[in-house]
């Protein structure tokens, strides 16, 4: 079989081959491409085989994402393939795989310390050829939550004790939630993001991301832009992407003074049954870390009665001694941050 690579294709052609492939998601579709393009310091690039008929056979989006700008890029600068890999289950969409992966090893940026694949469902079947070319596996872990039946059941499967949290806050209406429908809106929701992130030193997107999926998924109903109030108050938020049959729950953050109202609890349960009163099938987490990590942020996860899975991540170090630079200049600042907010606190 004669096989091309392209960067370019027909919108209507792309997205419905993501829209028939069972394991199409959202981070494959033109729209996600379109909005990692309107992102500062990200540039997203489409791969793809296609045969003599024009016929997609495999592809993947990589991002190449820079979390500084300046002297800074060549050190914060990775290509992430947020949705993974889409083929053909058969052996010319493997032999396409094997084709497009070979070419994007050997035209990577030149400023990318590494390329990630984070995986959306088993690729075990091309494992071997991904361990080949030098992408290598690590178990990383998420919660699937099966939200397709009344919402007394999907409450009923939640944890106990988080159950009782849920039940006492709607009793006592300690939560109103909305809908964001506006770029202010979607600005009140990036402040609580910016917060959660830099209490817990990690490096958050830029706001253009937010504002640039607002933009282009919201006129087709493929996001929401959830804001949690108590007393007036914002005190969490929680961004969810839609495609198909399945919600993602892609960003979340809350403010940890109103803690003792359990405002993320509440607002996730707003969010599953949502997703269950409109017939989605599966509410993604979006990762619960690595299996060897203690993570908090997996053992709230836990509480809501998903299945956990382990997908895993295939990585390719292309730079390995600037990476190894990075991730200790990395780990320096998260300790200086710590230290600063012990001293000015």
């Amino acid at each position: 079989m004669s096989l091309k690579i392209v960067h370019h294709l027909p919108t209507d052609h792309w997205a419905a081959y993501v829209n028939q492939h069972p394991q199409g998601n959202i981070f494959h579709t033109p729209e996600m491409f379109a909005v990692f393009a309107q992102t500062k310091n990200h540039a997203p690039t489409l791969w793809a085989a296609i045969d003599e008929r024009g016929n997609l056979q495999a592809m993947f989006i990589s991002t190449t994402v820079s979390l500084q700008g300046g002297v800074f890029r060549y050190l914060t600068t990775r290509s992430v393939v947020y949705g993974s890999l889409l083929f053909n289950e058969d052996d010319a969409g493997r032999q396409a795989l094997d084709m497009l992966l070979t070419a994007c090893l050997q035209h990577q940026p030149n400023n990318s310390l590494f390329t990630e694949f984070r995986n959306q469902a088993d690729l075990s079947g091309v494992q071997p050829m991904l361990d080949a070319l030098g992408f290598e596996y690590e178990d990383h872990l998420n919660y699937l939550i099966d939200i397709d039946r009344p919402e007394a059941e999907v409450l009923q499967n939640i944890g106990r004790r988080t159950r009782k949290h849920i039940r006492r806050g709607l009793n006592k209406g300690l939560l109103a939630v909305k809908e964001v429908d506006s770029p202010a809106g979607v600005a009140r929701c990036y402040s609580i993001l910016k917060d959660t992130y830099r209490h817990a030193n990690i490096p958050l997107t830029d706001s253009s991301l937010f504002q640039a999926a607002f933009s282009v998924l919201h006129p087709l109903g493929r996001i929401k832009f959830w804001l949690a109030e108590t007393e007036g108050m914002p005190v969490a938020t929680s961004v969810e992407l839609l495609y198909k049959d399945t919600m993602y729950g892609w960003y979340g953050g809350l403010n940890r003074e109103y803690a003792r109202y359990t405002p993320g609890e509440l607002l996730m349960w707003h969010i599953l049954a949502w997703g269950a009163n409109h017939h989605y099938r599966v509410y993604d987490f979006g990762g619960a870390g690595k299996p060897t990590e203690d993570y908090g942020v997996r053992r709230f996860k836990a509480k809501f009665g998903g299945r956990l899975v382990s997908f895993g991540r295939n990585t390719v170090v292309h730079r390995p001694r600037l990476l190894a630079v990075s991730r200790w200049g990395y780990g320096f600042l998260q300790n200086l941050q710590k230290i600063s907010a012990g001293i000015f606190r």
